[in-house]
């Protein structure tokens, strides 16, 4: 057997099996409505569309938080059932359900009950739940206790009753900070051009000359849009079959008998007039639909009724679903409808202005609620329900509500400031450059180092906003940004809890980043997952300031850990656990620090399901970090008549090492290379193929680095031999994994160690003596060993700090320890 509606197949034997509930009534057995957070159009091979369970051959959709994917014109149609990661003052929950999802599976799936394997490639089938990551088959998760403990990795889990996020005016995308890639320019336009050509495509224009194919429009709102369906009917059917045929094509499973087809001409199409048109009465007569010229398209309408039976639920029950039906006439209003709710649900005793009923349109992308008027008839607001679109009936709901004094509170974190000033400097410039009204917004923390400040602000449309404007706002020439910023309520999380914060950089090595993001997400809260392109680390350590214990996984290049080591070193003070341990997942070329604490040379595209359970079992050792004060003497180059000022001091941190000389100009040359041509440096090979050539151009140089510095350690001058390359290590790896200090034990130093407070100093006599090194045939040359360097440098010199190269001017460079090891 297969569905009309949406495709499902069974043998005959197995339908008393069947537990899925089919695409048009799934909205109806949501417990609790969550909108999808769909991101850009993508290529998804092998997947299949969970409303019409067909595969995904064209670009589609799927979700950022759940594993939904849908075509693009299945995505009116997708249930808003997406994982529940906050709460948002509509509902709060202690316990935990699974939270099952359907289908797309490796074929190697094992079912948790009867331990068979229950995914596959071919169809949509098996289950798993969107927490705990337990699968089984649809036959066997109503066996599976219902209660999810959050799985393997309960303990880095966020759990979502801890996280407070009131999110109304925001879409999806916002909440959870992804950034939205260019494809997605307009909304709009994606859903007209989908409907349309998806819908085509599925209805194979039958060439029998016995079919014919019409265009269906569900009510005015498609009108408007231009979003039609088409349906395939033999070309003698009757009106009844094309009236089925249509409602099947919205997903309506009601009575064919309750609803009638209206012609509708290009003409009418045109004219505004359609809207106010009266209902025509040209479809009277119930032969043959079809006459000698044949309509263009059609509209699906609802005929009027003088009662009906709609489902009021309790807005006040921890885990929703249960509802009271009441019929309705035409005299029912929203006041008479909470005056016989109210007993029903055993609250009689209560006055009725304590309640409110609340239309709730469970969309897709969106639910959007609205409080009906006390005097609004019920039956005329689903009439024009109906008439707007009849899909939209099928995904209404009917809460009534409590009045409480809703607090609404949404945290806007803006970054991009001028940095060191007072927070009533920061009021003023957002007053000026954002015009924010003071008796809705406070500024609740400021970051004067980082140049930011965290707003709370009491009114949705306000923080709406503000959110906008600051997206197209530029303060000193340096664009603002702003993040929707979740409120962690420490005292909830659960006693052995310690969650994982998790920063990516989508920029980092080869652009795996942004599989990473989705897959953490996905086993995670995604109010865990940060993009360091979006804001920085920041927002991040600012979400996690008040909760006792947290850890953190960088997945990132050594310049990415270096960023997030320099911002926790910088907020350090203004976290309850100011001393998190940080993992890595490195992304980058070189991964020398990803090497030492053995995350391994890079990441290859394992399972990041195990990488978590890496993280979860690695040990916390220690690590030295220094500073390096670069003061020069001599003003820059460039100046007029030689009366410049000479640049400010600059402090720099160091967690790898700090190379001066031929080192750091192969880093110079390469890095001018990747800014010109960003496109082409998208893998670790081709990125080390640029180093070799760069390399080969500089054999021939002989510089004699030795005269052209000085070297002190801890107030002792060292007399350095003939060198081109002078490097300070903190780390037993250099230059993607080769060891440059060597193994051979040595009497005049101790054996280094990351957390010994000593850094060593090593020479390179040229580009083969590096070479040399990175092949594993020679080490450097051993120069000193101590906690306190002075470099005076007499010219120019190239100068490289954990990658990051540039030419220093002549003068002094000061290393030291910097603060409390990491």
């Amino acid at each position: 057997f297969i569905s009309t509606v949406c495709n499902f197949m069974s043998h005959e034997k197995c339908l008393k099996n069947v537990k899925i509930p089919c695409s048009c009534i799934a909205p109806s057995l949501v417990r609790v409505p969550v909108a999808h957070c769909f991101g850009p159009l993508g290529h998804y091979k092998r997947k299949f569309c969970t409303v019409c369970r067909k595969s995904l051959e064209s670009p589609a959709f799927r979700c950022e938080v759940c594993e939904l994917h849908v075509h693009t014109d299945c995505i009116l149609f997708a249930c808003s059932d997406c994982r529940q990661c906050h709460q948002d003052g509509h509902q709060d929950h202690d316990t935990y359900h699974h939270h099952w999802r359907e289908g797309n599976l490796s074929s190697s799936a094992r079912c948790e009950v009867c331990k068979k394997t229950c995914g596959s490639s071919e169809v949509l089938s098996g289950m798993r739940c969107e927490w705990c990551g337990i699968l089984a088959h649809a036959a066997c998760y109503i066996i599976v206790t219902p209660e999810c403990t959050f799985g393997r990795l309960r303990n880095m889990i966020l759990p979502p009753s801890c996280v407070q996020l009131f999110s109304r005016n925001f879409s999806k995308l916002h909440c959870f900070r992804i950034s939205e890639n260019l494809q997605t320019e307009s909304d709009e336009d994606d859903d007209v051009d989908g409907s349309t050509q998806g819908s085509a495509k599925d209805v194979q224009i039958s060439t029998d000359s016995s079919k014919q194919t019409l265009k269906i429009f569900d009510g005015n709102d498609a009108v408007k849009r231009n979003q039609f369906r088409l349906i395939s009917v033999p070309r003698i059917a009757k009106n009844e079959e094309v009236v089925e045929a249509a409602l099947r094509a919205y997903y309506i499973n009601d009575d064919q008998q309750e609803y009638e087809l209206q012609t509708f001409t290009q003409q009418a199409l045109l004219s505004d007039d359609v809207i106010n048109r009266n209902d025509a009465a040209e479809d009277s007569n119930f032969g043959s639909v079809f006459r000698e010229s044949i309509p263009e398209a059609w509209i699906i309408r609802a005929k009027p009724k003088d009662e009906e039976v709609i489902r009021i639920y309790p807005a006040w029950l921890k885990v929703g679903m249960a509802y009271v039906s009441l019929r309705v006439n035409k005299d029912s209003t929203t006041q008479i409808v909470i005056k016989e709710v109210l007993p029903l649900l055993g609250r009689q005793m209560e006055c009725l202005q304590n309640f409110k009923l609340v239309e709730v349109l469970m969309g897709s992308k969106q639910v959007q609620r609205m409080v009906l008027d006390n005097q609004e008839l019920i039956l005329n607001r689903l009439k024009d329900i109906r008439k707007t679109s009849i899909r939209q009936m099928n995904q209404t709901r009917f809460y009534i509500v409590e009045n409480s004094k809703s607090i609404v509170r949404v945290n806007l974190f803006v970054g991009g400031l001028p940095p060191q000033l007072s927070p009533e400097e920061y009021t003023n410039i957002l007053k000026d450059e954002l015009a924010i009204k003071t008796n809705v917004v406070s500024v609740s923390h400021v970051y004067q180092a980082q140049g930011a400040v965290v707003l709370e602000i009491s009114c949705f449309s306000e923080a709406e906003r503000i959110y906008m404007l600051v997206k197209d706002t530029t303060v000193n020439d340096k664009p603002l940004n702003a993040v929707v910023i979740p409120e962690v309520m420490a005292s909830k999380i659960p006693q052995n809890c310690c969650p994982l914060l998790v920063f990516v950089n989508p920029k980092s090595g080869g652009l795996k980043g942004r599989d990473l993001l989705y897959s953490f997400r996905k086993l995670l809260n995604p109010h865990q997952v940060f993009e360091l392109t979006n804001g920085g680390p920041l927002p991040g350590f600012h979400t996690f300031s008040k909760v006792p214990s947290f850890r953190v996984l960088v997945c990132g290049g050594d310049g990415t850990v270096g960023w997030v080591l320099g911002a926790l070193e910088e907020i350090r003070h203004k976290l309850v656990c100011s001393e998190p341990s940080v993992a890595i997942l490195p992304l980058g070329t070189g991964n020398d620090l990803g090497r030492v604490l053995r995350w391994g040379a890079g990441y290859s595209g394992e399972d990041p399901y195990s990488i978590l359970v890496s993280v979860d079992e690695a040990d916390d050792v220690l690590m030295d970090r220094w500073t390096i004060l670069l003061d020069a003497e001599e003003p820059a180059e460039g100046a007029e008549n030689g009366i410049a000022e000479p640049e400010p001091p600059k402090i720099v941190q160091m967690n790898n090492y700090c190379g001066l000389g031929i080192d750091a100009e192969l880093s110079l040359d390469f890095h001018h290379a990747r800014e010109e041509e960003p496109g082409k440096f998208n893998s670790r090979f081709h990125n080390k193929g640029v180093y070799v050539k760069v390399g080969l151009q500089k054999i021939s140089h002989t510089r004699n680095l030795h005269k052209e510095i000085k070297l002190q350690v801890d107030q002792h001058e060292v007399e350095l031999p003939s060198i081109e390359g002078l490097i300070f290590i903190n780390i037993p790896s250099w230059g993607s994994g080769a060891d440059l200090w060597g193994s051979e034990s040595d009497n005049r130093f101790e054996k280094p160690r990351i957390d010994d407070g000593l850094l060593e100093v090593v020479g390179v006599t040229g580009v083969v003596h590096m070479g040399q090194v990175q092949g594993g045939f020679r080490s450097g040359i051993r120069i000193a060993q101590g906690s306190y360097f002075r470099v005076t440098l007499l010219k120019p010199i190239p100068v490289q700090v954990d990658g990051e190269p540039w030419i220093q001017a002549p003068g002094q460079i000061i290393i030291s320890a910097a603060g409390p090891k990491v």
